[in-house]
């Protein structure tokens, strides 16, 4: 009994506290369940014709679309979702970047024809916009396309100039972008290759003994590619292709000597100038010595570098590397050149100088043989001295033309004028005057007879068809032969022509 009255008690006190628990949490669990019925309020389906759409903008859902593709290197689904959106939508504020994406894709999908057509829209690109800093990224990616198809230099080098034209175009439209530091690496790289395809020229035409050609390429070498890992060996090759001009010169035996010795003092200071230079440009590179001792050999002074000139060579020559013998035995299978020698300071030509050319170089050797080395001549001007006859005295008429006057060892030309029967008689003897070789003489014979007969008209008429002569006395020939000798004297055509013509007397 006792225990069932404990359970009882028990169930008594439990049920007390349930009670005053479900008294604290009904207003919990009232606003729990209006909570509850206000969502499903506002689920109920209404009439909302954009109630099911993303809030963002379509342009740039197609524009994520089309960068997740590129992502995952479906290219062509990437353009055709760029086109979309460039069609679809063209006053985007997308479509600068969706048409820098579409040639992104080809140049990042590769291959000769992808990378030419990522060149076309880059240039579009830059038509369209090109006050945005993202035309200096695609003139840059225009140069790299370039620059990964160049090839070795004894190979085509088309790659190679248009690479330099349009690393120039980069650093010359877009100076204030932080790409150039990037642009100039990659010219440096380039005109390394360069320079060294035309030191390659100018020493096999050194080695055929075609010593013009070898110092026109030799020069334009050293002139428009400064910072060549080569140049003192261009210049050292340039000095000697000059000294074996000269060694020509002697060893030929029909010139002039006046004429060969002003050749040889020219070509001896041109090669004087080009070790000179190796010296005050180059002097820490290796054929320093050898152009200080062929200065030497050659009794000329020798220069000396400035403090300037050896920090600016030392500084080009410790940024070059020097590439491993592995990397050289591979190298002969590798389509691309070699840049590692290229010069990692200093700046390179933007402005190609003057070229020079064989047809020049041998101009000059003509102008030096006629004692003009310094070029006064180059313009191949004819100076004309002319002979005045001076002012006219007071009070005097001024000289004709057509008058010829009369000089006197005693004193200035006479001014006075001839008399017309004196001028226009061309074969009277003038006083003092030489015979000019020149001058037409009259039909006179070389015996000192008579006159020669005039040659016979083409306009004459001859009277008589037959060939018979027309009827006349003696005092009509007589006429005509006077008139015959009479035209033989005139210089006018006019005149002889008139004379000439006789009337036909009919029978």
């Amino acid at each position: 009994m006792a225990g069932s009255r404990r359970s009882a008690g028990t169930l008594a006190r439990q049920m007390r506290e349930f009670r005053g628990l479900m008294s604290g949490r009904i207003p919990i669990i009232f606003l729990a369940g209006l909570l509850i019925v206000t969502v499903a309020c506002t689920n109920k389906k209404v009439n909302n014709p954009i109630a099911n759409i993303d809030s963002k903008q379509p342009d740039k859902v197609l524009f994520d679309r089309a960068m997740d593709a590129m992502k995952h290197n479906r290219f062509d689904v990437a353009r055709i979702t760029l086109q979309t959106l460039i069609n679809t939508y063209p006053d985007s504020e997308f479509i600068a970047r969706a048409k820098l994406a579409v040639a992104d894709s080809w140049y990042a999908e590769g291959g000769s024809t992808s990378l030419a057509q990522a060149e076309v829209e880059y240039k579009d690109f830059i038509t369209f916009f090109p006050n945005m800093p993202e035309a200096a990224e695609a003139q840059l990616k225009i140069a790299n396309i370039h620059y990964q198809e160049m090839e070795k230099p004894d190979r085509d080098y088309t790659h190679a100039v248009r690479a330099e034209e349009e690393y120039r175009s980069l650093i010359q439209q877009f100076p204030d972008s932080k790409l150039v530091p990037e642009a100039k690496q990659r010219l440096r790289e380039v005109q390394e290759v360069i320079a060294e395809r035309e030191f390659r020229v100018g020493r096999f035409y050194y080695l055929r003994q075609s010593y013009p050609a070898a110092i026109a390429r030799l020069r334009s070498l050293v002139d428009k590619y400064p910072l060549y890992s080569r140049a003192d060996e261009a210049l050292y090759l340039l000095g000697q292709s000059y000294e074996s001009e000269v060694t020509m010169l002697r060893a030929r035996g029909k010139m002039d000597e006046a004429a060969k010795s002003r050749m040889i003092e020219d070509f001896t200071k041109r090669a004087a100038d080009a070790y000179s230079r190796i010296l005050t440009r180059y002097p820490m590179m290796d054929r320093a010595d050898d152009a200080k001792a062929r200065l030497q050999a050659l009794h000329l002074p020798v220069p000396r570098p400035t403090k300037a000139a050896v920090a600016q060579n030392k500084a080009e020559e410790e940024g070059r590397r020097t590439t491993p013998m592995y990397k050289q035995v591979m190298g002969t299978f590798n389509k691309h050149p070699d840049v590692a020698p290229s010069a990692k300071t200093g700046e390179p030509t933007l402005v190609d100088p003057p070229m020079s050319s064989a047809t020049e170089v041998a101009q000059q050797a003509n102008r030096a043989m006629v004692g003009n080395a310094s070029g006064s001549m180059g313009n191949n001007s004819v100076s004309v001295e002319a002979v005045g006859r001076g002012a006219p005295p007071l009070d005097q008429p001024a000289p004709r033309s057509d008058v010829t006057p009369s000089i006197s060892a005693a004193g200035p030309p006479s001014t006075s004028a001839a008399t017309p029967a004196a001028s226009s008689d061309a074969n009277q003897p003038k006083p003092n005057v030489a015979a000019d070789p020149n001058e037409l003489k009259p039909n006179v014979a070389s015996d000192g007879g008579q006159a020669m007969p005039a040659p016979q008209q083409v306009n004459e008429i001859q009277a008589g068809g037959s060939g018979q002569a027309a009827a006349g006395d003696g005092k009509d020939a007589d006429s005509s032969s006077s008139q015959t000798q009479d035209d033989s004297s005139s210089s006018s055509s006019k005149h002889k022509k008139k004379k000439g013509l006789r009337k036909v007397v009919p029978f």
